[in-house]
């Protein structure tokens, strides 16, 4: 990725991490635009074991640089951006791998959207969580809406949206949208351990967890029952599988390793 990027994208034995690193406050920007479809395609074409999303700063966001919707000059200028940002949260979702967004401190607008489309969101116990877009007489436009809703319900998401307020970790774990909330102090290794232990486990079977999930927020439990068999009975032809049995009956349990294959 070019050195002039907001974005780094670190290989470290399966696990990509990605750092946004865009002083002082990381804001979406047309570079920050960029930069994501660019670690996406390396992402796309890598084919990491798990990914982590992680910040510098001290905050992971203060969302978008308003310039950016003071430079759209009509409805089709907006709507193709959109378009465009909406196309970088699904890329985000369909990757066939463990994604885990860790948020250390205040978390608004494009950045809660991104954590949204992945798979597990970590939270420091002093981050917050907004989609403030109200305040400028917007709707959020990356997939954000539509995703809290997926996590907490049609009535948390309007009233998370339409107040506009900040919400706190605990408040958001509650919700069912923050899986899990960590102490601030040592927040970053604790990201790094947690991302790194989903890059050391079964990462076929983990992409068919979500092929199975996708299945169920598609049609319900019918269509996952339907897609499970098939999903499932395709890791027999995995090594992590096969291999991972005649462990487990050799010496029991805890004592597979996995290769991703």
């Amino acid at each position: 990725m070019p050195p002039d990027l907001p974005i780094t994208v670190h290989h470290d034995d399966g696990l990509a991490v990605v750092t946004i690193d865009h002083p002082p406050l990381n804001l979406f920007d047309g570079g920050m635009g960029a930069a994501l479809v660019t670690a996406l395609d390396e992402l796309e074409q890598l084919d990491p074991r798990a990914v982590l999303f992680r910040f510098e700063g001290r905050i992971v966001t203060g969302g978008v640089d308003v310039a950016v919707f003071g430079g759209l000059r009509n409805a089709k200028a907006a709507t193709d951006l959109f378009t465009a940002l909406v196309s970088i949260a699904q890329r985000v979702a369909a990757l066939p791998c463990p994604t885990v967004f860790a948020a250390h401190s205040m978390c608004l607008t494009w950045g809660f959207e991104l954590a949204l489309a992945c798979d597990i969101i970590l939270a420091a116990d002093r981050a917050s969580f907004g989609l403030v877009e109200a305040t400028v007489g917007l709707t959020p436009a990356m997939g954000g809406t539509q995703r809290l809703a997926e996590r907490a319900g049609t009535g948390r998401a309007r009233e998370f949206v339409m107040t506009g307020d900040r919400y706190d970790a605990a408040t958001m774990h509650s919700w069912g949208v923050v899986n899990r909330v960590l102490p601030a102090d040592g927040f970053d290794d604790a990201a790094r351990a947690f991302a790194r232990r989903l890059a050391a486990g079964p990462t076929v079977a983990h992409a068919a967890t979500k092929k199975v999930i996708g299945a169920y927020l598609e049609g319900g439990v019918a269509k996952a029952d339907a897609d499970v068999p098939a999903v499932a009975g395709a890791l027999f032809d995995t090594e992590d599988l096969r291999g991972a049995i005649r462990t487990f009956l050799a010496e029991g349990p805890g004592h597979a390793t996995f290769e991703g294959r």
